[in-house]
């Protein structure tokens, strides 16, 4: 990947269906996503999403999830969404999402999707595979990512997943309070923390434990920027400003919505390109030309 002739890095891309249309979630969830977003861009396949993305000279993180302990529904293929980045390494890059409940089945997991499939990076979703993500069940996996030297990116705050629907379909919120990842931060000091979107309602934890930690970064994913917490755009301005991270949340977001409203923001000029690209060089270890 030419780093050097990218405009941006988007750290949150979602996979949601395999090539022989299999869906990330199951229908209610997802019918139920779908109108909590108004629609949002069509499911598109990976060799789709290179292509908008290569348009643009954005790289992509591209993901799903992996919660079938909590939801019962098979996930779209890691080793598949690897795959089909690999033919498309210019400008994508694969994360995988294993089911911490699988224990430490799921930290070979991980060793054999980094070594074997060229993984970068893993993603959790707390409130819908349902753990919190201090509780132990999930450290041997964490200690395997750490080793692997790959970014874990975790979901934080409110989620449109199960939002409207009866009883939210059993997603909790409460699973995705930031403040969780300060005990990962602490027991995984080597490990690089991805706190996905702006964390309402809990904004000025995942501020404090982001300017606290070391290796806790922020993606602000999942909102236009227009809506931001001013305290997110304050301290993204100054003291978190070489550890906020892009990401849209494609395809409920487009790149070109969110960086449409990013460039109305109050920020420093100088900030601007370490949001945008330079922090995720840093923080997904990528090298620069």
């Amino acid at each position: 990947m030419d780093v050097s002739g990218l405009v941006a890095i988007d750290v949150h891309v979602h996979a949601e269906i395999s090539a022989c249309g299999h869906p990330s979630l199951p229908p209610a969830l997802e019918a139920g996503k779908a109108a909590y977003f108004k629609a949002g861009a069509p499911q598109a396949a990976i060799g789709d999403i290179a292509a908008y993305y290569r348009e643009r000279r954005i790289a992509a993180v591209v993901f799903t999830v992996d919660a079938e302990s909590a939801t019962g529904h098979p996930p779209i293929s890691n080793e598949e969404i690897a795959a089909d980045c690999a033919q498309h390494a210019d400008i994508l890059l694969p994360f995988a999402s294993i089911d911490p409940h699988r224990g430490r089945a799921a930290a070979r997991d991980a060793r054999r999707l980094v070594e074997d499939y060229g993984v970068r990076g893993f993603k959790f979703h707390p409130s819908l595979q349902a753990f919190f993500p201090s509780d132990r069940l999930a450290y041997p996996l964490y200690d395997a990512i750490q080793e692997l030297g790959v970014p874990a990116l975790f979901h934080s705050g409110q989620t449109g997943i199960g939002a409207g629907l009866r009883g939210g379909r059993g997603i909790r919120l409460k699973y995705s309070n930031p403040m969780e990842l300060d005990d990962v931060a602490v027991d995984f000091p080597d490990l690089t923390i991805i706190c996905a979107h702006p964390s309402v309602p809990w904004q000025d934890e995942a501020l404090s434990v982001a300017t606290h930690k070391p290796n806790v970064f922020i993606d602000l994913s999942g909102w236009s920027p227009k809506y931001f917490p001013p305290q997110l755009v304050r301290q993204a301005n100054s003291l978190l400003k070489h550890k906020v991270l892009f990401g849209s949340d494609y395809p409920v977001i487009t790149p070109d919505r969110w960086l449409a409203d990013f460039g109305q923001l109050d920020l420093k000029p100088e900030v601007r390109p370490l949001i945008l690209k330079d922090n995720a060089v840093r923080a997904l270890g990528l090298a620069l030309n």
